[in-house]
């Protein structure tokens, strides 16, 4: 199928993000009073904005989750991501590929706040890519698994969904790519893609060279 555009999801799709950010994120609420290991801090988080956990971050640690705890952990999950982050292996090609293949209609649709989306695109090589077209559930009334952060992608790009290839490595995410009517390819890099299992995507991938391959 030609497909007039492609929306990729950002964290553990085109960077390496996921165990830095869940790393930093398990630390700071063990210190909380939250003792989580790292596998309980992935199977939570990972595919989801930390403020859409409030009210069981609250619950755990007996706290709110202020807004100058949240800055306390942006400063430190940056610090850790621009001394550490990496692309994902195959992702720059796989956003070449897209490029090439869309004509430039392409977007990043990433449930993360944009200033560290648009920090992780740039460290990653690939701005000139995507230049301004990188959304953030962040700046929209909800947040994967609601499909708002690809429809409006979409709708910046002029294409209808149903015409849109999304690239995301979380059922949450999946979630949303369906639910917005676009085609879904699941980025597994380890595992059997078990993460998708009962979501109709229509591919799961291996490897990001695959999606450069595939286009």
């Amino acid at each position: 199928m030609k497909f007039d555009a492609v929306l990729f999801d950002c964290d553990g799709v085109l960077v390496d993000s996921e165990p830095i950010t869940n790393g930093v994120l398990r630390q700071m609420l063990n210190e909380a009073g939250w003792p989580l290991t790292q596998a309980e801090c992935e199977r939570i988080f990972i595919g989801k904005a930390v403020r859409d956990e409030r009210t069981r971050i609250e619950l755990e640690t007996g706290q709110p989750l202020t807004d100058e705890w949240m800055r306390a952990f942006y400063e430190r999950r940056n610090q850790r991501l621009m001394a550490e982050l990496q692309a994902v292996a195959g992702a720059l090609d796989a956003v070449v590929a897209a490029h090439r293949h869309t004509a430039g209609r392409i977007a990043c649709a990433s449930g993360a706040d944009r200033p560290k989306v648009v920090m992780q695109i740039g460290m990653a090589g690939m701005a000139p890519y995507f230049e301004d077209r990188i959304f953030s559930g962040h700046d929209l009334p909800r947040s994967k698994p609601h499909p708002d952060v690809y429809l409006a992608a979409a709708a910046h790009l002029g294409v209808d969904p149903a015409r849109c290839l999304v690239v995301e490595d979380t059922a949450t995410g999946v979630q949303a790519g369906l639910a917005a009517g676009a085609t879904v390819w699941g980025y597994c890099q380890h595992g059997d893609g078990r993460a998708f299992q009962g979501l109709p995507v229509a591919r799961v991938m291996h490897h990001m060279g695959e999606l450069a391959a595939a286009l």
